[in-house]
């Protein structure tokens, strides 16, 4: 085991399965040394049922938050299965963040934070990453957060 994965069991984590495709996309694409994944939403713990609402009207801050804290193990246990040993990951690049929501909500920061407090505590320094979090009136499937990645690896 490596430094990463000592520190997924300190922090008593446990990667959620590997998320299949929900569409005809790669989950991941290697340019170089950039690991970019696509969009990651929050499924259940069947693996196939996906966590629905609106931010704002169906679900609080707190609870689109912690959805996006799973994501974010989503995403960790996509890197695993592209790169085979977490210790490769040399940054986290950049996350874009989408968030279903009302007109007026304005708290898509927050929500987005779930996942990048999630990665800062799994990677240290290398989990930093620049950041947009945006509102949107519906994203597939009725999710209520929508999260991609870009990571920096190491052969």
């Amino acid at each position: 085991m490596g430094i990463v994965d000592d520190r997924l069991n300190e922090l008593e984590l446990v990667l959620p399965p590997y998320p299949a495709p929900l569409a005809s996309y790669a989950p991941f694409i290697r340019c170089g040394n950039l690991l970019y994944l696509s969009g990651h939403v929050p499924f259940k713990e069947d693996c196939k049922t996906l966590h629905t609402g609106r931010v704002g009207r169906d679900l609080t801050t707190a609870e689109a938050s912690s959805l996006a804290r799973h994501i974010g193990l989503e995403m960790v246990t996509t890197l695993k299965s592209a790169v085979g040993d977490l210790d490769k990951v040399e940054r986290i690049v950049k996350l874009v963040g989408f968030v279903q929501c009302e007109d007026d909500y304005t708290e898509q920061p927050e929500v987005i934070n779930g996942c990048s407090d999630l990665l800062q505590e799994i990677f240290g320094d290398k989990g930093v990453h620049a950041r947009s979090a945006v509102g949107t009136n519906a994203l597939p499937r009725q999710v209520p957060v929508e999260i991609e990645m870009i990571a920096e690896i190491r052969d």
